[in-house]
Parts: structure tokens; C-alpha cells; sequence
């Protein structure tokens, strides 16, 4: 996505919004766009990945209180972490840096719920999470996703996500016919003006209900020979 970005800023064709779709997903992404090119970046992040947030058990993360300030972590039964490390660098260049805060056996061996919080060998609690700034970003985030409105604005994705269907399912476009990226080239772009004629052609007259989409001969072949269609962009409709 950085790319992405540079290439439209280079011609002046950045928008204010970018809906992406969960590939794309990164808090890096989300937070350079926006302070590098004042792009809001619009996708389904992930939510929490711990296991008892998986679960729906136990304490996950967001059950504990961070303080970036003191360098603390209070978990939910009041007990305050000893360790404060990080934050340090991942391996991916999409991954957040990592701080980890850690709580001592002495902590939470004595504990009454111990077992909904950890089952490490050593009993003890860790905790890991972005800095403040992607910490901030990520909780407003996840928080802005469960609003109508922010449905409503990336429902629009899925215009593109059938067209992408389309390509991939309906005209084999996830394999090349050619060799050579200029062959490989002209193949999308001959398919696409196919596409788009074929798209153009099944336009109903102004003022008209739209038709249903009607069956390729490749359909009306498999239902002629009682043979089931492949579940496909194509079967919509038909």
C-alpha cells in the first residue's frame, strides 16, 4: 500500500478516503498513510488475537488497564506488572513494535483465577502491545468499525470485490496465457475491455427493470447435459 500511495501522490491522485480490504490491513499502513499523506485508511482491522479473546474466555488484553505514562499494566484484579520492556522491532515490515509487559510468578500464582488468564508453565502473565500512538489508532479503530455508518461507506468495496470475482472465476485471470510481463499486460487489458463490452451489452433500455444476467453458452451446455454449474459470478441471477 506505501506504493500505492507514493505512485498517486506522484500524479496528484491521492483521495481522502482508500477503502482496502483486510489484506492491506496494518496498523504501519494506517498510521503512515495518514500522517504521510493525510489518507484515511479504511479496512476491517483484526481484532484481538490472544487466545481467550478467541475463546470469549477468560482475560484478553483489553481487559487489562495500560498506564504508557507510569509504564504499568494493572490487570483486572488489581495486580500491577514488574516489567516493562520495548518497545521492540518485529520482523515484518507491516507488524507494529511490540512493548511487553510482564507479571511475576509471585503475582499470579496466588491468584483465585489464574487459570482464565494464563497457562504458561511459569504461571505468569504477559502482555504485549502496540506504542501509544498505534495503540490509540488501533482502540479507535476497532471502536469506528462497529458504527452503521462505517458499514455503510466500506459496503461500497463490494462493487469492486464482485468485479474481482468476475476476473478471476468467470475469465481465469489468476492464470497467465503468456509468457512475459508485456503479453501478460495486454491479456488484463484485452479482458477488461471484453468485460466491459460484455457488461454494456446486457444494460437494460433507460427506464427498464434490469434483466437477470443471461446463462453463457458453457452454462446452457452444463444444464443441458444435466451436468452442475461450478458456483461462480456467473451463476448470479441465471
Amino acid at each position: 500500500m506505501p506504493g500505492i500511495h507514493t505512485r498517486l501522490a506522484r500524479r496528484g491522485l491521492l483521495p481522502a478516503e482508500h477503502l482496502v480490504d483486510g489484506g492491506y490491513t496494518s496498523l504501519v499502513h494506517l498510521e503512515r498513510a495518514q500522517r504521510k499523506h493525510q489518507i484515511t485508511v479504511s479496512d476491517p482491522l483484526p481484532g484481538n488475537p490472544t487466545r481467550q479473546h478467541r475463546r470469549n474466555e477468560g482475560f484478553d488484553r483489553d481487559d487489562f488497564h495500560i498506564d504508557f505514562d507510569r509504564q504499568q499494566v494493572t490487570c483486572p484484579q488489581g495486580q500491577v506488572s514488574k516489567g516493562w520492556r520495548g518497545p521492540y522491532p518485529t520482523s515484518s515490515p507491516t507488524a507494529a513494535p511490540l512493548i511487553v509487559a510482564r507479571f511475576t510468578k509471585d503475582q499470579c500464582r496466588p491468584c483465585p483465577v489464574r487459570t482464565r488468564c494464563t497457562t504458561t508453565a511459569d504461571s505468569a502473565r504477559t502482555v504485549g502491545f502496540p506504542p501509544r500512538e498505534l495503540r490509540d489508532l488501533q482502540l479507535r479503530v476497532r471502536a469506528e468499525q462497529q458504527t452503521p455508518d462505517w458499514k455503510t461507506r466500506y459496503a461500497i468495496r463490494s462493487g469492486v470485490e464482485g468485479t474481482i470475482n468476475e476476473f478471476a472465476h468467470g475469465h481465469g485471470m489468476r492464470h497467465c496465457r503468456y509468457r512475459g510481463q508485456p503479453k501478460t499486460h495486454l491479456q488484463h487489458v484485452l479482458t477488461a475491455i471484453a468485460v466491459n463490452i460484455e457488461r454494456l451489452s446486457c444494460l437494460p433500455p433507460t427506464e427498464e427493470t434490469p434483466s437477470p444476467r443471461p446463462p453463457t453458452a458453457f452454462q446452457t451446455f452444463l444444464d443441458q447435459h444435466g451436468i452442475p454449474r461450478p458456483k461462480s459470478w456467473r451463476t448470479l441471477g441465471s
